[in-house]
């Protein structure tokens, strides 16, 4: 008997690849490099937008407010978070066609910490229909690692925790789901999901 019924896939750092130097704008500012996203991810600010607390617009134009202390003007903080939203990504091709291959024998579930922008973004560069099912965090109002997420994406795959196999390029994420029962993958390259898919993937049963 295989060991998994089902595949719940992260977005970002999987599937979605943003470019390294996408925020190189914050030079012109005066800015060390990584400032916008740490203030963009601050604890306080992130856990809201991820659990729909606030709207991806009100998230920016908090963000905003914190920027244009630093960078002096309210103008350029609009710039820098325009280019922290459209920072350059790419759709990862090997690991789409891993997916779209395994979704003729199990369901794919898409599980994301996002916030309510995410469906915009997946129909912009074609991911909305290429899952069988989107989770995301904002929309359901809890956010990885907390386990109800990964309960909510079992229940939608139709398939219970420990048929599920999970990959996510967190280590925390991959934990929690294993305590769940799922077969965890931590992702660091296709190689890893080609791996973990391969059973399926070459006709056999995953054991």
């Amino acid at each position: 008997m295989r060991r998994f019924d089902a595949v719940l896939c992260d977005l970002d750092g999987v599937l979605r690849i943003y470019d390294p130097d996408g925020l190189a704008l914050e030079r012109d500012f005066g800015l060390e490099a990584g400032t916008v996203t740490s203030v963009a991810f601050a604890p306080d600010l992130v856990h809201r937008a991820l659990t729909g607390d606030i709207t991806d617009e009100e998230w920016q134009a908090a963000i905003g407010d914190r920027l244009t202390a630093l960078c002096g003007s309210a103008e350029g903080a609009a710039r820098l978070v325009r280019a922290f939203v459209e920072a350059p990504h790419r759709v990862d091709a090997p690991v789409l066609d891993l997916l779209t291959r395994v979704r003729e024998r199990v369901p794919v579930v898409l599980v994301t910490n996002a916030t309510t922008r995410l469906e915009r973004d997946l129909a912009r560069v074609g991911l909305l229909d290429a899952v069988d099912a989107i989770v995301n965090s904002s929309a359901v109002g809890v956010a990885k690692p907390d386990r109800r997420i990964y309960e909510i994406a079992a229940d939608r795959a139709g398939v219970s925790t420990d048929r599920c196999l999970f990959i996510d390029d967190h280590a925390d994420n991959v934990r929690v789901s294993e305590e769940l029962g799922m077969t965890g993958v931590l992702y660091r390259d296709p190689r890893d999901l080609r791996e973990a898919l391969a059973p399926l993937l070459n006709g056999g049963a995953a054991s």
